[in-house]
């Protein structure tokens, strides 16, 4: 029998670990801006065309690379960054698997100029898939510039896979943003197509994050600052009243780099225990430092996935730190006990003070059984009045009938348990309906025919809102702004990301557009920008849980009938858009059973 295990060549070996690394256009960002931050930049320029899909150019003013350097760093498990294995347990640079580069060159054609300082001349080099074309030297300033073209160009069953160019670009946004945040002192700038998305200089921390997330979030930042010898904690989180439903922007970043972690995010959230609403979340932004030997960043390909060596001690000290910001937040002003220039009032007391206390008066011989001779009152007769029925009609009249119960019953009868639920007789059994979900089913199907008819008729607001984004929602608001307006909403852009809500849908009082319209935009980041049907299925759910019936609201027998008529006539009558049960019917049998 031949031999069958063959050694892959380096080509098929980087393509593989490509498919780790490289995921979409956003994780070449991340990698190549990582890069300039680990050089040591303060100036970095990105600028993408089509969403990365064209091409993807990362400059900076780091310290460059040799010639030698530069083609070094493009082969496998080549770094800068460590020299031994215990070197990755006190990693202080974003990168240091050698991984990046050589994944980024083996499905795009790249190009890189490069100039170390007090070299003449810098390095060209061009390289398209894993294949070295060119090298050759290059007048160019110091640090580096690398150019990304025609991502997974090799590939094409990836690059089949990448979503519209909203999408694309939204994930662009974010992944930029998790490097801007961690990195204030550093002047960034982001253009799509030619057009500057963020321009942000260096600043401090809390200007940054109100830079990119909207002044409005200025007011609702409460820091959080704590040293122990475990670790060092800083941040801001935001304060309760600034809670959403979704799309509440939460980060932590562990020495410099963003980071998921459940476990904490639930140790924030339950520092607000109480304070918040079921189901709200606080955004949140977490800075730990901690001894590099104590953390373990190498077990996740894109390093988003970190280890704690003390993470029950970390989680005490971060709810602690968390509470103690909201203490400072909630705190009761202290009395001013300072009397001088005060009024005098004087105190009371009762020696040298005489009080008349009022005495009550009552007759002891009154009886409330004893007949008493009615008081006489004055019985005035106005002259003229009959003059006030002259211009009646005659009327004969009938002796009122008096029904206790009514003989004809109009519809039929529905019991409401607890403003939650509609209970109502049906021939197999009992019926119930989650009245709240029923709504949500109704407004839906009616929503999502207006969008595709566009017959919605829209409501001018007395009083315009200014509704806020980071520019990673922004890019998907343009995306939807049509589909928005179809729907009965004005928008207006006022610039810096902020838009006037100009009008809403008719038949729409009393709800908090602002949140709607944020809440719309997260929904439709959540589910994704696909088919122009998704999209309107995804705003007629998100108006329609805002618009519904809440629970706990009480409603008449007449609104309860009309919900039960208009639910029958959806195309579901069983489940919610998002696939909640509405109903379901407790048997005649059961019942029986359950009375035995």
């Amino acid at each position: 029998m031949s031999d069958v295990i063959q050694l892959l060549p380096d080509s098929v070996a980087n393509q593989i670990a490509a498919g780790e690394v490289i995921q979409r256009p956003a994780s070449v960002v991340k990698e190549l801006v990582e890069n300039a931050v680990d050089a040591g930049a303060q100036t970095i320029r990105v600028l993408v065309v089509d969403a990365g899909r064209t091409s993807i150019q990362v400059i900076d003013d780091g310290k460059g690379m040799s010639d030698t350097d530069a083609r070094l760093a493009f082969e496998r498990h080549a770094t800068s960054k460590i020299r031994k294995a215990d070197d990755l347990f006190a990693l202080t640079t974003m990168g240091f698997r050698g991984e990046a580069l050589p994944s980024v060159v083996a499905v795009s054609q790249v190009e890189l100029r490069t100039r170390l300082e007090g070299n003449e001349l810098g390095t060209c080099l061009r390289i398209s898939g894993s294949k070295v074309e060119s090298q050759e030297p290059v007048s160019c300033p110091v640090g580096s510039n690398f150019k990304v073209e025609n991502l997974f160009f090799n590939v094409p069953a990836r690059r089949k896979f990448l979503k519209s160019n909203a999408t694309e670009l939204n994930n662009i946004l974010t992944a930029f943003e998790r490097i801007v945040l961690v990195y204030p002192e550093i002047h960034f700038s982001l253009y799509s197509n030619g057009q500057e998305l963020l321009n942000l200089k260096g600043e401090t921390l809390r200007q940054r994050i109100v830079d990119v997330f909207g002044k409005r979030f200025n007011q609702d930042l409460l820091e959080v600052k704590v040293d122990t010898a475990v670790c060092k904690i800083t941040g801001f989180v935001g304060k309760p009243e600034s809670a959403k439903k979704k799309g509440a922007h939460d980060y932590f970043f562990v020495n410099g780099r963003f980071m998921k972690h459940a476990y904490f995010h639930k140790a924030v959230m339950q520092a607000f225990d109480r304070l918040v609403p079921v189901g709200m979340q606080v955004p949140y932004f977490i800075y730990f430092e901690v001894a590099p030997s104590d953390i373990d960043v190498n077990i996740h390909p894109t390093k988003t996935e970190i280890k704690f060596e003390n993470e029950q001690t970390i989680w005490q000290i971060l709810i602690a730190a968390v509470r103690d910001a909201i203490g400072r937040f909630c705190e009761i002003p202290q009395i001013d006990f300072d009397m001088e220039g005060q009024p005098d009032i004087p105190t009371f007391n009762p020696v040298a003070q005489k009080v008349d206390i009022p005495q009550p008066s009552y007759n002891p011989s009154y009886n409330p059984f004893k007949q008493h001779q009615p008081v006489e009152r004055s019985k005035k007769v106005i002259d003229g009045w009959e003059k006030l029925y002259e211009q009646l009609p005659e009327q004969t009249q009938q002796p009122m009938e008096m029904e206790v119960f009514e003989v004809e019953e109009k519809s039929p009868v529905h019991y409401q348990y607890k403003g939650r639920y509609i209970m109502t007789a049906v021939k197999s059994g009992l019926m119930i309906i989650d009245q709240y979900r029923a709504d949500v089913r109704i407004r839906y199907e009616r929503y999502l025919t207006h969008l595709e008819s566009q017959t919605v008729n829209s409501q001018r607001m007395l009083f315009p809102e200014v509704v806020q984004f980071s520019a990673s929602d922004a890019v998907v608001l343009e995306k939807i702004l049509p589909e928005l307006q179809a729907m009965g909403f004005e928008l207006t852009d006022l610039g810096k990301y902020s838009y006037g809500i100009q009008a809403i849908p008719a038949g729409l009082d009393g709800l908090n557009f602002v949140q709607l319209v944020q809440e719309m935009v997260s929904d439709t980041i959540e589910k994704g920008l696909g088919s122009l049907h998704d999209i309107h299925s995804s705003l007629a759910l998100s108006l329609a849980r805002h618009a519904a019936i809440p629970q706990g609201q009480i409603l008449s027998n007449e609104e309860m009938e009309n919900i039960v008529n208009e639910l029958f006539t959806c195309s579901n009558v069983n489940y919610t858009p998002d696939g909640k049960a509405i109903l379901c019917i407790l048997p005649q049998r059961e019942i029986e059973q359950l009375l035995r």
